[in-house]
């Protein structure tokens, strides 16, 4: 099973840019960070730009917020990236002769739905400035 950390990556560019307002905040810098390949953080802020989360401008490393961190949510940031949007995955190979195998897709189906629902409506309660206010304010362990 593999794992994307592109939302992770994606608040910590928001993050990073934010904090980092008056220091070198090219993507190598970003990417220096995150410890990720600079083309991975310009392929983020492509989909940070488009979904009206940052501003850039070609050629100048001078990337900024579009709106205030209290204003974007981590659900904000979940929408704005390129990638599937399913938090819960279901085996579809399941063999559809036995009792349980033929029924629990839709079962699942049913509860996975519940959980995703209340996981995006947790998202949308945690902003950009509650991870800011974190990051800032507690030591680091």
């Amino acid at each position: 099973m593999r794992f994307s950390y592109k939302l992770s990556d994606a608040i910590h560019i928001l993050a990073y840019i934010h904090i980092n307002q008056i220091n070198d905040l090219s993507s190598k810098a970003i990417a220096g960070s995150i410890g990720a390949n600079a083309s991975v953080v310009r392929s983020l802020m492509l989909d940070l730009r488009a979904a009206g989360l940052l501003t850039t401008r070609q050629g100048v490393a001078t990337p900024a917020l579009a709106r205030e961190p209290a204003t974007i949510s981590l659900y904000d940031v979940y929408q704005a990236i390129n990638m599937t949007h399913q938090l819960l995955h279901i085996d579809p190979k399941t063999n559809p002769d036995c009792f349980v195998g033929s029924r629990i897709q839709d079962t699942l189906n049913r509860f996975y739905t519940e959980i995703e629902v209340a996981a995006f409506q947790k998202m949308q309660a945690i902003s950009l400035a509650d991870v800011i206010h974190d990051l800032v304010t507690n030591e680091q362990k």
